[in-house]
């Protein structure tokens, strides 16, 4: 009987459990957002500098919040990250970037600004609306039904396909790395 390994293929897919541990902490997400924001390598300082404000509100954050940043990103968060080839961390140079395995854990990160809402809450109100508005006019509602079941039908589609366009752009431009 021989002991299986566990770890994930280092050339490979990163295991779901490795992306959900990723991103369970809030370091961790702040960090690889910050880092795709930038889109070039950083200095950990810089980093720390960033999540701690995010952290606090504050611009500058209190010294003691930043040291406490800067010691559980470089202890705990950018070692793991590191481990899993998400992110290039030189310790001796105290410089990170993002590595090509960061997209499997983007995929994962829609961010959804505060008083937003999430792409897929947007297409499940469009197709409610949708349905409702088909509802009315087979109901003979005064003001839908006098445009048809075509027009609105066309009318939706072509707005699901618009509104995926836009979605799409915005995919493209927010990613980490381009093709």
């Amino acid at each position: 009987m021989t002991v299986e390994d566990k770890s994930a293929d280092r050339q490979g897919e990163l295991d779901p459990g490795e992306i959900h541990n990723v991103l369970r902490n809030d370091r961790r997400r702040r960090a690889l957002k910050r880092l795709r924001s930038v889109g070039e390598q950083m200095d950990v300082d810089e980093l720390a500098e960033h999540i701690a404000s995010v952290e606090t509100g504050e611009s500058p954050p209190p010294r003691d919040v930043r040291k406490s940043v800067y010691v559980s990103l470089h202890q705990t968060h950018l070692p793991k990250l590191n481990e899993l080839d998400i992110i290039e961390y030189d310790q001796r140079d105290q410089q990170i970037e993002l590595r090509d395995r960061a997209e499997q854990v983007e995929v994962y990160m829609e961010v959804v600004p505060e008083g937003d809402i999430s792409w897929a809450t947007y297409y499940l109100g469009v197709s409610v609306l949708g349905v409702i508005t088909l509802l009315a006019v087979e109901f003979d509602l005064v003001f839908v039904s006098s445009f048809g079941p075509a027009f609105w039908s066309w009318y939706f589609l072509a707005l699901v396909g618009v509104s995926s366009l836009y979605h799409s752009y915005l995919e493209r431009k927010h990613r980490v790395f381009d093709d």
